[in-house]
């Protein structure tokens, strides 16, 4: 499921997005702030045992107007969330740097999603002199962008 970085950087083109979280992984919540902040509408499902105030707590919480869903949870295996997420006009998912598996490779395939993996969103998020900017700049100077 290689995608090209063209592909990463349209990616955030879209409108609606679901982003899938257990607390695990501090990207998800900067990547939910960062597309509220550009004007994207934002989903934060929080799976953890203290989810969130403002924030779904089951994936059939999802509506199905969302194009597009970030994926950062440890805690539950990837792979068995994407089944669930059928019948939601998805079109893609991003699975968060060292959270993607085989098995949740096979279900984006199974559910006929384009599937980005390998990368975390705040690389293509982040901006100006940060962290993920330093991070953004050192990869792109490896040609691993």
């Amino acid at each position: 499921m290689d995608s090209s970085s063209m592909d990463r950087e349209k990616f955030w083109d879209a409108q609606t997005f679901a982003i899938i979280t257990d607390h695990t992984k501090p990207a998800m919540k900067w990547t939910a702030s960062e597309l509220k902040s550009r004007g994207k509408k934002v989903y934060l499902v929080d799976l953890s045992q203290k989810p969130d105030r403002d924030s779904l707590t089951d994936l059939a919480e999802i509506p199905v107007d969302v194009d597009h869903v970030v994926i950062g949870v440890t805690n539950t295996e990837p792979g068995d969330l994407i089944p669930i997420l059928e019948g939601k006009g998805i079109k893609k998912v991003w699975l968060h740097w060292r959270t993607d598996t085989e098995k949740s490779a096979e279900a984006c395939q199974k559910q006929g999603f384009k599937c980005i993996t390998g990368y975390c969103p705040m690389m293509y998020l982040g901006n100006g002199l940060s962290i993920h900017g330093m991070h953004r700049g050192i990869v792109k100077i490896m040609g691993k962008y």
